[in-house]
């Protein structure tokens, strides 16, 4: 059965992140990387030669200020106003475009297709992919891509997760689902709505016994 999201409470949850790292865009550089550990694994080949971009979930802008310096249009959606405003403030005079909406609404409402689609740690993450999936698929060209990395399940712990806002669990009571599966069943998730060419592995951290990242590619016939 689903899980209950109320938006205006993720909505929240997200403003309240974005308050914490505001420095993280006001001072930052662009970055583009897919693991949480700097230097380690792939790079933006994952996302072939496009033109155009999404990121679902797209955080503080860094991986789109990155990929609009090299002359692709780059395009992020974010639930959070304020994350919204400080991305477009730092990184709009590169291009960047980030729009404010719920994920799966956008999807379902934009017209606008792209040649990537990408989740770093973002939407893929805090979403039932049996829902966003096919609208991911829906809005990418004939051949385009869809890349999402995230951290893996814990053996024994999956579908969707429930998720404090950090604060040593005191205080008002944010909280966000995000959902957890082995790679087999988000591969699976990923051929149910269209896609090909499947590939959903978990890369080993730098540092043996710590916490890997689960990637997955997948294209659109």
């Amino acid at each position: 059965m689903p899980v209950p999201h109320d938006i205006a409470a993720e909505r929240e949850l997200w403003d309240a992140y974005a308050r914490s790292t505001r420095n993280d865009v006001t001072d930052a550089e662009p970055a583009f990387a897919w693991t949480q550990y700097q230097g380690h694994g792939p790079g933006t080949e994952l996302l072939g030669n496009p033109a155009s971009v999404l990121e679902i979930g797209c955080g503080t802008g860094r991986a789109l200020a990155h990929l609009a310096q090299q002359g692709i249009k780059a395009r992020g959606v974010d639930l959070s106003p304020v994350m919204v405003e400080n991305v477009s403030k730092r990184w709009g005079p590169l291009g960047v475009e980030v729009v404010c909406a719920e994920v799966l609404e956008f999807l379902a409402e934009d017209r606008t297709t792209y040649d990537a689609v990408y989740s770093v740690f973002g939407a893929a993450w805090f979403t039932d992919p049996s829902r966003i999936f096919p609208l991911v698929a829906a809005r990418l060209n004939p051949g385009g891509v869809f890349v999402f990395s995230q951290p893996p399940a814990i053996p024994g712990a999956y579908g969707p997760q429930g998720m404090y806002y950090k604060g040593g669990f005191a205080g008002p009571a944010l909280f966000a689902y995000r959902y957890s599966y082995r790679p087999e069943v988000w591969a699976r998730f990923l051929t149910r709505a269209g896609f090909r060419e499947v590939e959903v592995r978990v890369l080993d951290a730098p540092v043996p016994g710590h916490i890997g990242t689960l990637l997955a590619t997948a294209a659109r016939p």
